[in-house]
C-alpha cells in the first residue's frame, strides 16, 4: 500500500509568472465542484491541507504543495472551471491564469484531469481535454466520487465515461476521497511523476 504523500503548502499565486522555477510539477484540473481539494487531502492523508468548501469555486489562486524534503517537486491545485456565480471578469481572469500556467511552466510533466464519476464529462470537461491535447499537455483522466455511483451502474458508467473521453476504460483511474478507493494507486502515480529526474 502506498504511503501518503508528504505534502506541505508552499505558496499561492495569482499568476504563473509569480512562481519561481521548480524541478517537477503535476497540476490538478477540473470543474469547481469535482472534489479537487478533497482528493488532494486524501492523497496526503491530511484533512486540512487543502481548503474544502461546500460552495464551488473556493480555489481562486494557483495553490502550490511541495513534497517535504524535496524542494521544487510540486503538486499545483488550479482554480476550478465552470464556476458560474462569480462575475464574468473574475471568471475570465481565472481562465487566463489557468491557461498561462498550463502553457508557461516548463517543469509541468502531467495534468490530472478530474471528472465527476457520477455526472460524467461535461462539455467544459471535453473542451478542456481537447485544449490540453491540442497543446500536447500530458493528461491523466481521474474520475472522482466513485462511491456515489450505484454498484449496478459502475461497469456501464466506467465505459460511458471513457468512451466520452475517447480513451480505454482502463485509462481512467476511479477514485473516492471519502472511501479511499483508488487513492493508493493515485499516490503511487503522483510519487513517480513528481520524482522524475
Amino acid at each position: 500500500m502506498s504511503k501518503p504523500l508528504a505534502l506541505r503548502f508552499l505558496r499561492s499565486a495569482g499568476d504563473a509568472a509569480e512562481l519561481p522555477e521548480s524541478r517537477c510539477e503535476v497540476a490538478l484540473v477540473g470543474r469547481s465542484n469535482v472534489g479537487k481539494s478533497s482528493l488532494l487531502n486524501a492523497v496526503a492523508n491530511r484533512k486540512g491541507l487543502a481548503r474544502t468548501s461546500k460552495a464551488p469555486g473556493a480555489t481562486r489562486l494557483l495553490n502550490v504543495f511541495e513534497l517535504q524534503g524535496e524542494p521544487g517537486r510540486w503538486l499545483v491545485d488550479l482554480p476550478g472551471y465552470g464556476f458560474a456565480k462569480a462575475p464574468k471578469a473574475d471568471r475570465r481572469r481565472w481562465q487566463q491564469m489557468i491557461d498561462g500556467y498550463l502553457l508557461d511552466r516548463p517543469a509541468l510533466v502531467q495534468v490530472l484531469l478530474l471528472i465527476d464519476g457520477l455526472v460524467g464529462p461535461t462539455p467544459l470537461d471535453l473542451q478542456t481535454v481537447e485544449w490540453l491535447t491540442h497543446h500536447d499537455v500530458a493528461l491523466r483522466p481521474v474520475a472522482t466520487k466513485a462511491d456515489k455511483v450505484k454498484p449496478s451502474r459502475r461497469g456501464a458508467r466506467r465505459n460511458e465515461l471513457a468512451q466520452s473521453l475517447g480513451v480505454a476504460a482502463s485509462d481512467v483511474l476511479w477514485t473516492s476521497a471519502a472511501k479511499g478507493q483508488g487513492i493508493p494507486e493515485l499516490r503511487a502515480e503522483l510519487a513517480a511523476a513528481l520524482r522524475r529526474p
